[in-house]
């Protein structure tokens, strides 16, 4: 199957077989965030979102580093920002952090570098974070006399509460295998074994029946942190009927029992 290309200036999107391909492109500058890079992030997740043809997405960066945070001439001309222009500017960044994290399709984070700031706040919002084991990580804002407050709710999810405190106030470096313990990272790999590891995961993920995935995604965001109660229960259970009985359910059963493929494998490109 050919892939499908889309034109933008600071990232590259392409899919194949399913799976789409978002590629951070200004290693120059370490892959920093400004007003184009948000702009861009978020028209490509909202684009591949509503594409029931992707199965999931790999976020993705040139260059040494995976992202280094905001853009340093961007953070020059927000020195000169009223605190209604700071807001509406923060609120772009909100924006873009979250039509990543509320993607229906599983996001892969193929983290090649180091990853600062806002960056980190990238790889809170994706489902899976795989890295080499040279990257390393920093919350940095405090540094700058600021604080990681948009990605803040997306970066205590993934790294903790108690580890949040520390690495919030006291901006240190942390290392790939520091940020796979706290869980913020789910599989390190030397640079030559991280495209196989990456492609095995989305292997793996094209290979499950892709509503049955989405609703996947969606019930560990919607349970976590939940308590147990009556609605929740009764919720869950409506999830599960509604799944049994769809057609891509009724076919994962019968395909089972039948010991036979399920027609909603990707064709291969043998």
């Amino acid at each position: 199957m050919p892939s499908a290309e889309a034109s933008f200036e600071t990232i590259a999107l392409t899919t194949l077989a399913g799976v789409a391909r978002v590629t951070l492109r200004r290693p120059e500058v370490r892959n920093a965030f400004n007003e184009a890079v948000i702009a861009e992030l978020t028209a490509a997740f909202a684009r591949l979102g509503a594409d029931p043809e992707v199965r999931v997405i790999v976020l993705a960066a040139e260059g040494k580093a995976f992202c280094a945070g905001a853009d340093l001439n961007w953070m020059k001309a927000m020195a000169g920002y009223s605190w209604a222009e700071n807001k509406l500017d923060a609120e772009r960044l909100a924006q873009m952090l979250w039509t990543i994290y509320s993607c229906p399709q599983p996001v892969i984070a193929r983290v090649q570098g180091d990853a600062y700031a806002g960056g980190v706040g990238l790889l809170a919002v994706c489902d899976i974070v795989v890295a080499v084991e040279t990257a390393g990580f920093c919350l940095s804002e405090a540094k700058l006399g600021l604080l990681p407050a948009t990605i803040a709710p997306y970066v205590v999810r993934a790294l903790g509460e108690q580890a949040s405190r520390r690495y919030f106030l006291t901006a240190e470096r942390f290392s790939a295998q520091e940020a796979y313990r706290l869980g913020l990272v789910h599989e390190l790999a030397d640079a030559e074994a991280l495209d196989a590891k990456i492609a095995a995961l989305a292997g793996a993920i094209s290979a499950n029946g892709p509503a049955a995935v989405r609703a996947c995604k969606r019930l560990v965001q919607d349970v976590a942190h939940q308590a147990i109660t009556a609605e929740l229960r009764d919720d869950t259970a409506r999830r599960i009927a509604d799944i049994r009985a769809s057609s891509e359910g009724r076919e994962g059963v019968q395909s089972f029992l039948g010991k036979r493929a399920p027609n909603w494998l990707m064709p291969t490109n043998d």
